[in-house]
């Protein structure tokens, strides 16, 4: 277990390098030069001073080079709109994408796991077919469509709970928390409902194992049946819910931008517009490396959950 953590660790390493070379070419390819996007029309020698400060007349290769190592401290630049450190922004935006992703996440992986469990455990009867329908429709409506739904019906026409915004003060207070319901239950549907999916399928095939009978034979409850199909399952479920937490950090910039919630997708949406580099380069290094950190979790978990994985 240690050592296939170990290694799962090390593979990362080369995994990260290369995701932060995909984003710096991907970011400059882009047409144009930045500064006088954002500066507009100005003087050619403050343009030359003002590429000169921020490196860009430098080669791309000493570029990428000079970014990368500020990056791995912590140094990701100022943004060319705000002047505001690049870092600051990123962290202050990460912790409100974490608090709906996390909260989505955990959601969906109760919600599905359980429906998606005893649609498994009842094959074939009218609560197998209710949730079966449930997740056609989950893993169908676009996670933005439903959020101007959501818009539309609480806040608008019911006027029960906030549409825009995350409120003032700290993300833990319980103004926070009543603008986080929208956003979290736009983002959870697809999750729960691709997770549902998963876990059904996973529980018929267990089932039919021979394994299930024996337990039976041996005089085992069903309640403790139900226990061994359960960890059984549990690698694979644990596994598409670490790829849908990757992809609600991720693909939450739509959901964000509907809510304006103050996330790494609403700032990526902005930086985007803006075309500030280093915002843009440094939001979608962090989403990239949110993606690998999760999936390198998501391998662990599994190789706890199934130590067989270990010794593949």
């Amino acid at each position: 277990m240690f050592y296939y953590t170990l290694r799962r660790i090390l593979y990362t390493i080369p995994i990260a390098i290369g995701v932060s070379l995909v984003v710096f070419a991907l970011v400059h390819l882009a047409p144009g030069d930045p500064l006088s996007a954002v500066m507009g029309e100005v003087d050619q020698k403050m343009l030359a001073e003002m590429r000169a400060a921020f490196g860009y007349d430098k080669p791309l290769p000493l570029q990428y080079l000079t970014w990368l190592g500020h990056a791995f401290i912590g140094d990701m630049g100022y943004s060319l709109r705000s002047g505001a450190p690049v870092f600051r922004m990123l962290m202050e935006a990460a912790v409100n994408t974490m608090a709906i992703g996390v909260t989505a996440s955990v959601l969906a992986l109760i919600v599905g796991a359980s429906m998606g469990m005893l649609a498994g455990y009842h094959h074939g009867t009218p609560l197998d077919k209710v949730v079966s329908s449930l997740t056609i429709a989950g893993v169908s409506i676009p996670h933005y469509w439903l959020a101007m739904i959501l818009v539309i019906v609480f806040s608008v026409e019911l006027g029960w709970l906030p549409s825009m915004g995350a409120g003032t003060g700290s993300i833990w207070t319980w103004q926070a928390w009543q603008h986080m319901v929208l956003p979290v239950i736009a983002l959870a549907a697809i999750p729960t409902a691709v997770v549902a999916r998963t876990a059904r399928a996973s529980i018929m095939e267990i089932l039919s194992q021979e394994f299930v009978e024996a337990l039976r034979a041996r005089g085992l409850s069903e309640t403790r049946v139900l226990v061994h199909i359960t960890r059984n399952a549990l690698p694979t479920v644990l596994a598409v819910m670490g790829l849908q937490f990757a992809h609600l950090l991720g693909g939450s910039i739509l959901v964000e931008t509907v809510f304006s919630w103050p996330g790494t997708g609403y700032l990526l949406n902005l930086a985007i517009f803006d075309r500030d580099i280093p915002v843009l380069q440094g939001t979608i290094l962090l989403l990239a490396l949110f993606f690998v950190a999760t999936n390198l979790v998501v391998d662990i978990l599994q190789t706890w959950a199934d130590p067989r994985i270990s010794r593949a």
